[in-house]
């Protein structure tokens, strides 16, 4: 999956030890659809080596490509959402969005302005 947007938040890098050595991994806020009424945000994560590579700074521009996965923690459940790649978006809008998102038709209906009375329905 993919989305666009313009980094709101960069999150302190967290650290740990697990059973295949220490990680550290380091969470950030993408706001998408930005011309929206309400914006959406959406909180990734980058894990290990990506921290550096991508170096992802505040108010930056992304194209994030990522993956969503689940887990069960003591009888919760979680979401994950981890990003493999981030790239940088100067030629894309800020506010696309998610990229399936820009296929889809306005959620707004069309009204009528016809009297035809026959198309009505009982209720």
């Amino acid at each position: 999956m993919e989305v666009r947007g313009k980094i709101i938040a960069v999150l302190p890098v967290q650290t740990g030890e697990g059973k295949n050595g220490t990680w550290k991994k380091q969470d950030y806020v993408i706001e998408y659809e930005q011309s929206s009424q309400y914006p959406r945000k959406m909180m990734f994560n980058l894990w290990g080596d990506k921290i550096d590579q991508y170096n992802i700074q505040e108010g930056q521009s992304l194209r994030v490509s990522f993956d969503i996965d689940c887990r069960e923690y003591n009888g919760r459940w979680y979401n994950d959402i981890r990003a493999w790649k981030t790239d940088p978006d100067e030629g894309v809008p800020a506010d696309a969005g998610f990229a399936p998102a820009t296929n889809r038709p306005p959620l707004t209906p069309e009204i009528s302005s016809s009297s035809d009375d026959s198309t009505d329905l009982p209720f």
